[in-house]
Parts: C-alpha cells; sequence; structure tokens
C-alpha cells in the first residue's frame, strides 16, 4: 500500500482531482463521507454533539441538522473549536482504520483530506501529500456559481480555512487548478506518474 494525502481549500476542485485519481485505479479515503458517518444517529460522536450543543442541533428524524450546526459553529470560533474537537479525533481515528484494512494490499490510497494542513500531515502515515490550489476569488466564485451560496457565505467559509500559503508549505506535488478540464485532467496524469514513481522507491526500498 502507498499512502497519498490530498488537501485543498473549499471551492479549489479537490473533489474532482479525487475522482480522476480513482479513475486511475486509486482506493479513494473521504475525510468528509468518514465524517457524515461519525455522526449517524447512534454514533457516540452524535451524542457528545447533542451534549455539547443541545438536542436543537437535531432534525425531527433524530439525524445531525448539519446547516443548523454549521450556523452555529461558524458564528462563534468557540463553538467552531468545541466542534472540531468532537468530530475530527472520531474521523482521524476512523480513516486509520480504513488505511490498516488496505496495509498488505498494493494499492495507492488516497486520504482525501480538506484540513490536512490544519491538523498536521503527521498524524497519518502518507508518502507524500498532492494539494490543489487556486486564486481565493476562483474559489469564491466557484461556490457563488457551482454551489449557489451567498458570496458573504462562501467569503466566511474561504477565510476560516487554512490560508493557501500554509496549505502549498504541507505540498509535495502541488495542482493549480484555474482552467479547464482538460487541463486539470493532464495535471492529475503529472500527479499520477509522480505517484509511480513513489510506489517505485518504495517497492526498491523494500527489495
Amino acid at each position: 500500500m502507498l499512502a497519498i494525502g490530498l488537501t485543498g481549500g473549499i471551492g479549489s476542485g479537490k473533489s474532482t482531482v479525487a475522482g480522476l485519481l480513482v479513475e486511475r485505479g486509486a482506493v479513494l479515503v473521504d475525510a468528509d463521507a468518514i465524517a457524515r458517518q461519525v455522526v449517524e444517529p447512534g454514533q457516540a460522536t452524535l451524542a457528545r454533539l447533542v451534549e455539547r450543543f443541545g438536542p436543537g442541533i437535531l432534525a425531527p428524524d433524530g439525524s445531525l441538522d448539519r446547516a443548523g450546526l454549521a450556523a452555529i459553529a461558524f458564528a462563534d470560533p468557540a463553538a467552531r473549536a468545541d466542534l472540531d474537537a468532537i468530530v475530527h479525533p472520531a474521523v482521524g481515528a476512523a480513516m486509520l482504520d480504513r488505511l490498516d484494512e488496505e496495509r498488505a494490499t498494493d494499492h495507492v490510497v488516497v486520504l482525501d483530506i480538506p484540513l490536512l494542513a490544519e491538523g498536521g500531515r503527521g498524524r497519518y502515515p502518507v508518502a507524500g501529500v498532492i494539494v490543489v490550489d487556486c486564486p481565493v476569488d476562483i474559489a469564491v466564485e466557484r461556490l457563488v456559481s457551482l454551489r449557489g451560496m451567498e458570496r458573504s457565505d462562501a467569503e466566511a467559509r474561504v477565510a476560516a480555512q487554512a490560508s493557501r500559503e500554509a496549505r502549498l508549505a504541507v505540498a509535495d506535488f502541488v495542482i493549480m487548478n484555474m482552467g479547464s478540464l482538460p487541463e486539470l485532467e493532464e495535471m492529475v496524469a503529472r500527479a499520477w506518474r509522480w505517484i509511480e514513481g513513489l510506489s517505485a522507491e518504495a517497492a526498491a526500498g523494500q527489495g
């Protein structure tokens, strides 16, 4: 197994890159998907969130009202810190469990972690980190035009994340996503060749 970290700010196109890597044979471990799983009804993480934020964060069916919780967390830095302290360890533990399941394989496992720069790459045994990057104004415009966000909300979401500089500081390979899909596909092809080189180095080191 070769583990690769993948990160990028909201609106960068990271999810598109993840999909293109899967098309090339990678196994994807998606932190956002796991974050949804750990707060499903009956999970201990959801119980801890209700204890901290109250039953008002639950929908009528007992599931988490994600939009309601996000509105609370993004309006209050202390609430955001408490939310992160509850959810992030649970997500990290689940991701490491998924890695353990793949350890005996020869798969390329891509860990899609939006907050990799905030949490530090040292938490995960990755051979390298790919950062998907774009200017802030382009990210905001994508969130407005493609996701239907209000511009002020989009700007707040971008500002709440690590800076571009912080993300680039953890990068071993950068994909600058500012153009067309064919251009992005070519950059992902180059990234895949880089991953294949890491795989070859790892195999040689074990030989």
